[in-house]
């Protein structure tokens, strides 16, 4: 499939990422703003972290989704198409759900099905953006489905929360669920791709059909040089900016930022994100990707260290804007790369389990430890606690520079 920005395929994409980001910020930002409403303790906030386990773990039935039909009768649309379409019934549900719950503990319960039916969702279409583009697109072809993807996260946070102020809670979050149901025009609107067909089944049972599904990806990436090592490094590569933004709507309580201040930031989170992608693109195609993932990791690394300013200053909506944009544009450019860099690892026979995989690690640490952010930002205090998240960044960039240095050919040539 031929890609460019006037391409239907470029259309098809950023619908695709828009489908993609909407759940997602569901279950962060705007639960975790729902919950400060309702009076929740900010060590219960912390916890919300978890939620996003399902991110985590979705590598565990990701096999499924390359050996198994759709259900339902889907199969008809295709392997990758039939799986996302399943998928929609159950995330407009889950958003009903979250709307008309009437407690923090059914919030959390709605929020967990939203992430594990998003989870499997993003399986299927990420699945579905490297199989449908040749390698030499897949920069571009990621760069615009975080464009809208990030525009669905503006609409699930700031969108929402300003929505709230006219017509509440409820109101808010049904609408959002009206938007996520017209997510089947795009997935119908694309074409299947060609993807290698499922690997020969071995005579036995379906348990140890799952587990070759599952064993045979990860010892084909580790068997590779410096395959241990790769995963350590997508492990531990947002560790630092993940574990900072789960603390950000209760550091803005406690900094005396009102709703509508918070969500009139959003737009300038969204502006410079977009722009951070769309520059991270172009960086890639320029210099290189191995280069570029040097240069935008070291500057996400750098401006977390606002976030530490910003903890001091109480009240400083200007430090409040300029903070948020700048991360957005370094955090486009670090995701840019990160994630061209992930698509050139998978192996074409293994595609949606890899890519599943190398996505998990990327956010295991922020979905375990990050539950203890919120006990951590009380005890040492908010400017302590952001300092420890930009040190908690740097083991990464080590791993990143030997990598890159030693096992070039480990993806990123």
């Amino acid at each position: 499939m031929s890609l460019s920005l006037r391409s239907r395929s470029a259309w098809i994409m950023a619908g695709l990422g828009f489908v993609s980001g909407l759940p997602l910020m569901l279950t962060i930002t705007t639960l975790r703003q729902y919950l400060v409403e309702l009076g929740t303790p900010t060590t219960l906030i912390g916890l919300t972290a978890n939620i996003g386990l399902a991110y985590t773990f979705k590598f565990l039935w990701s096999p499924l989704l390359d050996h198994v039909a759709p259900p339902f009768g889907l199969s008809r649309f295709g392997s990758r198409r039939g799986w996302m379409l399943a998928m929609q019934p159950l995330l407009v549900a889950a958003i009903l759900g979250l709307a008309f719950s009437a407690s923090a503990a059914t919030a959390m319960a709605a929020a967990a099905l939203i992430a594990l039916a998003s989870a499997t969702q993003d399986i299927a279409i990420d699945a579905w953006r490297i199989e449908s583009f040749p390698d030499d697109d897949q920069g571009l072809a990621t760069a615009i489905y975080v464009w809208g993807y990030r525009i669905a996260m503006l609409v699930a946070s700031g969108g929402v929360l300003a929505m709230v102020g006219v017509v509440g809670w409820k109101a808010a979050l049904v609408l959002v669920a009206a938007i996520a149901g017209l997510g089947p025009v795009v997935m119908l609107i694309a074409a299947e791709p060609q993807h290698p067909p499922s690997l020969p089944q071995p005579a036995a049972g379906l348990l140890a059909r799952m587990r070759d599904a599952v064993l045979d990806p990860l010892r084909e990436f580790v068997g590779r040089p410096g395959g241990w090592l790769v995963l350590g490094f997508v492990l531990t590569f947002n560790l630092g900016e993940n574990f900072a933004g789960i603390m950000l709507t209760p550091l803005y309580r406690f900094l005396g930022f009102s709703r509508d201040i918070v969500a009139g930031t959003s737009v300038f989170s969204l502006v410079g994100t977009l722009a951070g992608i769309a520059a991270g693109g172009a960086l890639v195609a320029a210099i290189g990707l191995r280069r570029a993932l040097i240069a935008t990791g070291f500057g996400q690394t750098a401006a977390m260290a606002l976030y530490v300013v910003l903890a001091g200053s109480p009240g400083d909506t200007a430090l409040l804007t300029t903070t948020v944009l700048t991360e957005a544009f370094v955090q486009g450019l670090a995701t840019a790369s990160f994630l061209a860099y992930l698509s050139s690892l998978c192996a074409r026979q293994f595609t949606a389990t890899q890519y599943a995989l190398l996505t998990s690690l990327a956010v295991v640490a922020s979905h375990t430890l990050g539950g203890l952010s919120g006990a951590l930002a009380e005890a040492v205090g908010f400017q302590a606690f952001y300092s420890l998240s930009l040190l908690a960044a740097l083991p990464a960039m080590g791993l990143m520079l030997l990598i890159l240095h030693r096992f070039p050919q480990n993806g990123a040539e």
